[in-house]
This record gives C-alpha cells, structure tokens and sequence, in this order.
C-alpha cells in the first residue's frame, strides 16, 4: 500500500514538474529564439514608442484613418457594477455579441452601419466585415474590399490622391498563407501606421 501511495506521489510530483515547468519553460525559449517578435506580442511602433499589437484590434473612429470591424466587446458600466455597456475593443473581455441573425438589436446595429457607410459616399456591395461583429471582438484585420471601400472617405479626409491611398492599401494587402489557407486581409493598425508615414500633403 505504502509503495503504491509513495509511486503515485512521485509520479504525480514529476509530472507536475515535467509539464508544468519543464516543458512551458522549453516552449518560451525556443519561442523567444526563433520568434521574438511574436512571443513578446507582435508590438507595433511609431517614434519608438509602442501603439499597439498587430495581433489585436483597436478602434479607430477618425476619418482620417481606416476603420476596423465592428466590435461587440461589453465592460461595466460605470454607474452600475452589476450591469454592462457596450465598449468596443476592450481587450479585457474579448467575446462576440451572441446574438442570433433574427434579433432586432443585431439588425438595427447591422443596418445602422450600413446606412453610415451609405452616407460616406459608398455605393455598390457593402463587404460583410464592414458591417458585422469577429467572433473575439479584437479582429485586427479586415478584407481588402473593406480596406479598398474606405480609401475615398480617407483620401478626401487627408486631401490625398485616391490612386496614392489605394496603392498604399494594395501595399498592405496579406495574400492566403501557402495561397490557400485563411483569406485575404489588410491589417488595419499598420495600414494606418503607414498611412501617417505618408506624411500631410
């Protein structure tokens, strides 16, 4: 009896160790050898300063800049802890909306945004991530379709040419990885990034 308690002990203690210790350990060191970057969260810069990762969505509400998906992030509400408000990219509670396609609040905000788009100027096909919610509410990327639709409003906000701005948005655009896997994107924070690094006309 006392064997079998004292083999379960030492069995239960070194694999504790082996995989609580030993192989997080490994895996964060190789990590931080062949992906630095990554594994110190893909930290984007301007003037050495860091703005943000490109592996998480922020919003950006200005028309001088391209705007992200919709974010149905929540928080607390201010004035009562036990309730929450909407907050969009709060990286504290990355979670979708969960509302189903027939709920009236999902269509409202659906067609809300829809009909600001329409007042931009835009015409035509309306790209469906323009209007709704990722599933983590921190998507960092957005289709170029969404990117190209966006370059009017910006390129008149900033009194650029629109053929500068779209070259830009075509610089930025990340094909499929091995050209099958994932979809086509732009990542929005550094296509903003270098879109101020054009400079003022």
């Amino acid at each position: 009896m006392l064997q079998q308690l004292r083999t379960s002990v030492l069995m239960l203690l070194s694999f504790t160790a082996l995989t609580g210790v030993v192989y997080p350990l490994a895996v964060t060191g190789i990590a931080w050898v062949l992906m630095q970057d990554q594994a110190l969260g893909s930290l984007l810069r301007r003037d050495g300063k860091v703005v943000g990762s490109s592996l998480v969505g922020q919003s950006f509400t200005s028309e001088r800049y391209f705007h992200p998906r919709p974010s149905a992030t929540t928080g607390a509400d201010p004035t009562d802890a036990n309730k929450s408000i909407d907050a969009p990219y709060n990286a504290s509670a990355s979670t979708g909306s969960n509302l189903g396609p027939i709920t009236k609040k999902l269509i409202d905000r659906v067609q809300a945004s829809v009909d600001e788009l329409r007042k931009e100027g835009v015409d035509g096909p309306i790209p469906v991530d323009a209007v709704t919610t990722s599933s983590s509410g921190l998507d960092p990327d957005i289709s170029p379709e969404n990117a190209r639709m966006q370059v009017l409003r910006v390129a008149k906000a900033r009194s650029l040419p629109e053929q500068r701005v779209h070259a830009l948005v075509n610089a930025q655009v990340e094909e499929r990885a091995l050209g099958i896997l994932g979809e086509s994107k732009v990542n929005v924070l550094r296509l903003n990034l270098a879109l101020d690094s054009l400079g003022a006309p």
